[in-house]
């Protein structure tokens, strides 16, 4: 890692109708509009969805910094987070964002130690960590044999189906995980942070 501080820059072009054009050095271009909640088409990244997939994404890559540290093997990590937006006082911000994951494990991995980790990558996420809402965590473990998947190659890259797996198969479990808001011994573990 280089040494702090790091810069970032990003730049977004827009005429007066139609969608908005995000560019960054040396990445490719996306397009963003507002979303239906503020009246837009839907159907494009808008900023309020870019944030909530900058917290998982932030979230993703630091449980992978924390667990090649502790030297702790993993096979898949989904994650998906809701941010709630809401009118208060004078501003319109976000007041919480849910994270809930879905780690696999191989067989006769420590899930303890799993969900040690987990909540040292939710405690370390920087993008989480500049936003003021309130943070929860919802985590399920699974191993590989339970959840009929077998250990993947590393650097092969999630397919669409997959992602969109992922989006709807934790999308059923928020709400309700998010409200437990307490730490069960099972297969599903929650910890929280403010």
């Amino acid at each position: 890692m280089k040494p702090f501080p790091h810069q970032y820059a990003a730049c977004a072009r827009a005429r007066a109708i139609g969608s908005v054009a995000i560019s960054a050095p040396a990445l490719p271009p996306i397009e963003s509009g507002p979303p239906p909640e503020f009246d837009g088409p839907g159907g494009a990244w808008s900023p309020e969805t870019l944030l909530c997939a900058t917290v998982a994404d932030c979230f993703i890559l630091t449980f992978r910094g924390v667990a090649r540290a502790a030297h702790f093997n993993w096979i898949a990590l989904d994650c998906r987070v809701e941010g709630v937006l809401e009118h208060t006082g004078d501003c319109t911000a976000f007041t919480r964002f849910a994270t809930t994951v879905r780690l696999t494990l191989p067989p006769g991995a420590d899930h303890a130690k799993a969900r040690l980790l987990l909540g040292r990558a939710e405690h370390a996420c920087l993008i989480a960590n500049s936003l003021r809402g309130e943070r929860t965590l919802s985590a399920e473990l699974a191993t590989a044999e339970a959840a009929d998947d077998p250990p993947e190659d590393p650097s092969r890259h999630a397919t669409r189906d997959e992602v969109e797996a992922c989006v709807a198969d934790t999308a059923g479990r928020t709400s309700e995980a998010t409200s437990a808001n307490r730490l069960r011994e099972a297969e599903v573990s929650q910890v929280s942070r403010v």
